[in-house]
């Protein structure tokens, strides 16, 4: 057992110096006679018993043994109780008890020296009542250290927990950022994605076909509706204003998988949609990352395919798992393995991840990109 190392307070140093001059005191009644000089050093010793408990224990042992062997006093001197006062200190603050253990011998071996040196019919009494005192103050010191070993480990605990929950908070602050940047980029991609292919189709129209330019219109202003409902639920999470709920919560289901269908047809892709199987009961964040997921390769094939390319969606519905596949064709044009690699590709995998599913996109051999997702569905109670 390896303790801490002793906290060092002024409130410690001022009782360590009040013991040490409390030793000082009892060497008084010797001062004119050679047992003072062995009293003060033993003062001087109790004062780095904190500190050296051992070591201090080591000295005023061996000036407890020179006192008896230069001087032969007959009795025990008052300022010897600083042997038992080391004693104490060693086996409460020695950074392992089995120094605490060799206190003990050493104060051991002194009463046993002194029991045969004042040996009577009675010793056994004597013995009985020195050993029990001393065993006492050696449970004492064993009973602190025990508490204040138990103490430090409740305080080591206190400062771990509020560590972790310090990570723990900047772990969710960091989720909940890359969430709402999911979603913002999401949303903005997509809705400014069908705007500008809508508006540049307009452009195009407004001399020959007013009636298609009101359509385009009609299509901006409603996909421009859907955007602001998305950003002001986005806004009110960030603001504290709106429900307490993860962000990527939101309103868009499976069903709303057609709406972005029609959507992108409008801007001329040419969107096939297959539907495979019944869908089974999903959360509102399954739900979402599916919509999510179609929605932004959508978005890519808008960006990177070109107004005139085909686009083939495949939904595949079994009661625990979700297969999402959106293929395009390029427009005929060859895909860069690398050219469509950004947020949106980032945040269909992290979406993905989530939910401990797998995602994979690259391009496809003869043109064109393809996404494929597979979705496990945990089980709604």
């Amino acid at each position: 057992m390896v303790a801490g190392a002793e906290r060092v307070t002024v409130r410690s140093v001022l009782f360590d110096l009040a013991v040490a001059g409390g030793v000082a005191m009892l060497t008084v009644p010797y001062v004119y006679r050679p047992h003072v000089l062995f009293g003060a050093a033993m003062a001087v010793a109790v004062g780095f018993r904190r500190f050296r408990p051992l070591a201090v224990m080591l000295v005023l042992s061996a000036l407890a043994l020179g006192h008896l062997v230069i001087l032969g006093r007959p009795d025990p001197t008052s300022f010897d109780i600083a042997v038992l006062i080391a004693m104490y200190s060693v086996v409460k603050y020695a950074p392992v008890l089995w120094h605490g253990f060799v206190a003990a011998g050493i104060v051991a071996v002194g009463l046993v020296i002194e029991q045969v040196r004042h040996l009577t019919s009675r010793w056994w009494y004597s013995a009985l009542l020195l050993f029990g005192f001393c065993t006492a103050v050696w449970l004492v010191a064993y009973t602190l250290r025990t508490r204040r070993r138990y103490l430090r480990s409740l305080e080591e605990r206190a400062a771990t927990a509020e560590r972790e929950r310090d990570h723990l908070a900047q772990l969710a602050l960091a989720g909940e950022r890359a969430g709402i940047a999911r979603e913002l980029h999401d949303v903005v991609a997509h809705t400014l994605a069908v705007m500008v292919v809508q508006a540049e189709g307009a452009r195009y129209a407004l001399a020959d076909d007013p009636a298609q330019v009101e359509e385009a219109l009609r299509t901006i202003a409603a996909t421009g509706r859907d955007a602001v409902g998305d950003m002001h639920r986005i806004v009110g999470v960030l603001r504290g204003d709106g429900p307490a709920v993860d962000p990527d919560r939101g309103v868009a289901t499976i069903g709303q998988v057609l709406v972005l269908v029609e959507r992108a047809r409008s801007t001329g892709l040419a969107v096939t949609y297959e539907s495979v199987g019944d869908p089974p009961d999903m959360s509102a964040a399954e739900e979402l990352t599916v919509f999510r997921v179609v929605q932004e390769a959508l978005t890519n094939a808008i960006r990177h395919a070109g107004a005139e390319a085909k686009v083939a969606i495949r939904l595949e519905y079994s009661p625990r798992l979700v297969r999402i596949s959106v293929i395009d064709d390029g427009g005929g044009r060859l895909a860069s393995s690398t050219g469509a690699a950004g947020h949106g590709l980032i945040g269909m995998r992290e979406r993905i991840a989530v939910h401990d599913g797998q995602f994979s996109s690259g391009p496809r051999f003869g043109g064109g990109w393809q996404v494929d997702a597979t979705l496990p569905v945990q089980e709604v109670t």
